[in-house]
């Protein structure tokens, strides 16, 4: 079994630039159980960086000064360097113009993190309410927290103040998710089988649970334009929903093992699932076909061994800011980054325990993290668009495939459009 199609030849894929790392600090005593790193986050502006550092940990740096310490003093870092520590309640610390490094005890073991912002302009969709505890501002700046005992705990990210505490899942909450429109509207994945949709302009008010997964649900994402949701789980589950009617739109079916991560493209008009069968679909949500198809185990593993233990769980992935590039990391040790114009990576890095990935908000930078609830960074990809493809990313913002097809142009633009060339 390879890593690579016999037709590419492994030494000649170029190998990611480290940028530096943020070891989680440890000591004799420390139980190798619950330091796992499972999620890491950027702030929607790339102001701050957020990761579970494991024990109930979550740790807040300012991103521009983390970076700018890397490229002065080289990778290494030791994330205990910190100059303030919150305690799980009520905490109050730095100033909105000038960020600090925070250290939050959220109490109970950490799953899954969001950065959110608010937009005035985008009121709550509880119309009925006239009297609301917060009122949030257009430099609002939220970290939501799902934790192990089935809590969400929102944070405010300048003050490091705890803000709310909703209770309502059973299990733990495995993911969480902000609509991108600045409506302060969140999406909880959990175990209990459930998503659950939270209104935090109304106080943190439950709008709506959307059931249909039979088993775990892992994870979730918004579409750019928050009209659509898209949820992963056990069983081989890719759902599709209406953010607007909170009502399924489709069961995307493919793969053969649990999808445990999900995540749209800037221009809304693919979508990338992960799975523990050793592949990396890349979607048309509006039709329900898959477009591409990134495997990690060659030859490519029949359905019976991808739906076992087959060495090379893809653990998670991001899309880039470019709209040109994923990245993925599964459990051969490695990091890679794919094109959607190629069926190869275009570059791969080490990394041992691989839990989580994500890139930085301008694309420049991925982080990830791994079972000791340490973090690792890598250049990524350095790559121009085309003209063409950035009319693509135009017209497809605001235009499903179902309109791109009845456009009165050549059909080799249609399929250009259509992410089919």
């Amino acid at each position: 079994m390879a890593s690579f199609p016999p037709s590419v030849n492994e030494k000649l894929i170029a190998r990611s630039r480290p940028i530096g790392e943020l070891l989680a600090p440890t000591s004799p005593f420390d139980k190798k159980c619950g330091r796992e790193n499972w999620t890491v986050a950027f702030a929607p502006d790339g102001s701050y960086f957020a990761w579970s550092q494991g024990h109930r940990i979550v740790k807040l740096v300012p991103w521009t000064k983390c970076f700018n310490n890397f490229l002065l003093h080289g990778t290494k870092n030791v994330a205990n360097s910190v100059n303030t520590r919150l305690s799980r309640e009520n905490s109050d610390g730095g100033q909105k113009n000038k960020p600090c490094e925070h250290i939050i005890d959220c109490g109970d073991i950490v799953w899954s993190l969001a950065f959110g912002s608010s937009v005035p302009e985008k009121q709550s969709r509880c119309v009925n309410i006239e009297w609301h505890r917060f009122k949030f501002g257009q430099d609002q700046l939220l970290l939501a927290t799902g934790l192990n005992n089935g809590r969400i705990k929102i944070w405010d990210v300048y003050t490091g103040k705890l803000l709310l505490n909703l209770m309502d899942h059973t299990e733990v909450v495995r993911d969480l998710t902000f609509a991108p429109d600045g409506s302060l509207i969140l999406v909880s994945a959990s175990r209990d089988k459930t998503l659950r949709v939270w209104d935090l302009k109304d106080d943190g008010n439950m709008m709506k649970v959307l059931r249909g997964h039979q088993n775990w649900v892992y994870g979730c994402a918004f579409s750019p334009d928050s009209s659509i949701l898209c949820s992963v789980g056990a069983s081989k589950a890719v759902f599709l929903w209406d953010m607007d009617k909170y009502s399924m739109i489709r069961k995307l079916e493919g793969h053969h093992n649990d999808v445990v991560a999900c995540e749209f493209s800037p221009d809304g008009a693919l979508l990338a699932t992960a799975s523990y069968d050793t592949r990396v679909y890349v979607w048309d949500p509006h039709i329900g076909v898959i477009l591409m198809e990134f495997g990690h185990l060659f030859p490519a593993p029949t359905p019976i061994f991808a739906g076992g233990a087959n060495d090379r769980w893809v653990r998670s992935l991001s899309f880039s800011y470019d709209g040109l590039h994923i990245a993925s990391l599964a459990d051969d040790k490695m990091v890679r980054f794919w094109s959607i114009e190629e069926d190869y990576p275009v570059q791969v890095a080490p990394l041992n325990n691989g839990l989580c990935c994500a890139f930085s908000t301008d694309g420049s930078v991925l982080a990830a993290g791994t079972h000791d609830g340490s973090v690792y960074f890598w250049a990524t990809p350095k790559h121009v668009s085309s003209l063409q493809h950035l009319c693509r990313m135009v017209i497809r913002r605001v235009m499903p495939t179902s309109q791109v097809r009845n456009l009165p142009v050549p059909s080799k633009v249609v399929e250009f459009l259509s992410y089919l060339t």
